[in-house]
């Protein structure tokens, strides 16, 4: 991320959301966002994927502690979009909107004469280059160099729908996506097949342009390379020039076993490439998981509720009882009372070296309908049932009476 991004691009308002949000405000924007703007939903859409681009840039920078100081940092001291650092400086300060970069490096760094040079710990360029995440007294045309040399690719996000078996046991998923790739006609060059980019004479490679005014020293992108450092001159058709391509691949991806629902996995190397022979961007799949129609989920433990009859509860039982894997035996004690909940050691979810447990809720089922007989049978049950389900109650209510 480049100092101007940082002074130029207002994040919080690509999230929607106010410069105090915390972390899960920003969280929640995002994924609400990257799910409505995703390529999937909004196929041959460029505006979508621009701004699901623009979404994930954001969310990239603010959902990371260190970057987002740097970037509010960054906003404090030049003002959004370069107003506050115009004001700041005699003549205005051309970084914001003109497309150029005041050389603070050169000015104040270890290539610089004068007073300022050896002050303190490098300068003001010092200063201003660890703010931003370039070395000390780096130059703005040093910079460029490595702007203009291989380029880690950008991260690309999708998302996996997975039913609630996979998400315990782990599965193999395909994922179809687009996004941008290299290009297969001039295998990411930019120039027409045949012919090959040249060194730009006007930066002579450089990438930056420099002019003086006065004391300061100003760097801008080279008009003519574009910032590049090279020239094509008859740019290949399929691209326009640009060496990526917006592309459709199906990659196959293994999912670990216990993943939860909202979880952001990580694919290093798996995202867009790379350019000019820079490292490929990372791969991150958010995934959804079904709800089973018996199973929950406690941690690393599943749950199981399992109706028993009256008869059951009272006089106990031995229960088969179904698991993702399988069916385990499950022995109920007697006077086991509804809503009693056992647990089946090692059933559960195998995420790590200790597996979870399956945890059985066991609720006394009461029948609808009664026969007569079954009726008779429960009323002289009752009849012989001498003693109090709910003695509080009954000391409760008859002190009640007594006042």
């Amino acid at each position: 991320m480049s100092t101007r991004d940082f002074i130029e691009k207002d994040y919080y308002g690509a999230l929607g959301v106010p410069q105090n949000a915390d972390a899960a405000e920003i969280k929640k924007a995002y994924r609400k966002l990257a799910r409505d703007l995703h390529p999937d939903k909004n196929p041959g859409n460029a505006e979508a994927e621009a701004r699901f681009k623009e979404v994930s840039e954001a969310y990239d920078v603010l959902s990371d502690t260190k970057r987002r100081g740097e970037y509010d940092e960054a906003r404090r001291l030049f003002g959004a979009g370069g107003a506050g650092a115009r004001a700041g400086f005699p003549g205005g300060f051309p970084g914001a909107g003109g497309g150029q970069t005041f050389d603070f490096g050169d000015l104040f760094g270890g290539g610089a004469a004068g007073p300022a040079a050896g002050a303190g710990a490098g300068g003001l360029g010092d200063l201003l280059g660890g703010l931003f995440g370039g070395g000390g007294g780096t130059s703005a045309r040093a910079r460029s160099r490595a702007a203009s040399g291989p380029a880690r690719g950008q991260d690309v996000e999708t998302e996996a729908t997975l039913s609630f078996e996979e998400a315990v046991l782990g599965v193999t998923v395909p994922l179809r996506m687009q996004s941008p790739g290299t290009c297969p006609t001039c295998a990411g060059s930019g120039a027409k097949p045949g012919t090959s980019p040249h060194t730009c004479p006007v930066c002579q490679g450089a990438g930056v342009t420099s002019r003086s005014q006065g004391a300061f020293a100003f760097s801008e992108p080279c008009r003519n390379c574009r910032g590049t450092g090279q020239v094509v001159d008859d740019p290949c058709q399929t691209c326009g020039g640009n060496g990526i391509t917006t592309q459709t691949r199906t990659i196959t991806v293994r999912i670990p076993p216990g993943v939860k629902d909202g979880q952001r996995i990580r694919l290093a190397g798996k995202g867009a490439p790379g350019r000019r022979g820079g490292a490929a961007g990372d791969l991150f799949v958010v995934v959804h998981v079904s709800e089973h129609e018996l199973f929950g989920r406690k941690g690393d433990d599943l749950t199981l509720t399992v109706p028993i009859t009256f008869a059951e509860a009272s006089l106990g039982t031995t229960l088969t009882v179904p698991t993702l894997d399988g069916t385990v035996s499950l022995k109920v004690p007697a006077g086991t009372a509804s809503g009693r909940t056992l647990r089946v050691r090692g059933h559960g979810i195998k995420a790590k070296a200790r597996s979870g447990d399956l945890l059985v809720t066991l609720e006394v089922a009461v029948p609808v309908r009664l026969t007569a007989a079954q009726r008779k049978v429960i009323e002289t049950l009752a009849e012989e049932m001498d003693e109090d389900p709910r003695p509080q109650i009954t000391a409760a209510v008859k002190a009640g009476g007594e006042r």
